[in-house]
């Protein structure tokens, strides 16, 4: 599984990410994995994101932050000079034992995709074996 966090539903760089996922989605699932997506927004604003960008997998809605910080990703950050509490966008590789095989923290967006891809095809080979 393929569970990422992402700070906000309908912003650049998150959309960005979120087609980069779906562009690739076919190549998660034939590798054995399956990708969700994890914010706070709620559902409503999920489901109309889902649409806009025909995105193949689902986003789950933690607006109660509760997977957020079980996974650490609920960070102090300052925008326009105020500290804010937001959500860094991570990105978590689990195998089918429920083990966290991998883990990427703070990441940019360019080519994060293709080499959490390249972390889950070395994974399903080494599960196969």
């Amino acid at each position: 599984m393929v569970l990422y966090f992402y700070p906000k539903d309908n912003t650049p760089g998150c959309t960005t990410e979120a087609m980069q996922f779906r562009d690739r989605h076919k190549d998660f699932v034939k590798a054995g994995a399956v990708v969700l997506g994890v914010s706070r927004d709620n559902m409503v604003s999920h489901e109309k994101f889902k649409q806009t960008l025909e995105l193949p997998f689902e986003l789950i809605a933690d607006t109660e932050e509760k997977l957020c910080h079980m996974f650490g990703v609920v960070k102090n950050k300052i925008m326009y000079g105020k500290k804010v509490k937001g959500i860094e966008r991570s990105t978590f590789l689990i195998d089918a034992s429920g083990v966290l095989r991998a883990e990427w923290r703070g990441i940019k967006v360019a080519g994060h995709v293709d080499e959490v891809l390249k972390a889950v095809k070395s994974l399903s080979k080494k599960e196969a074996a």
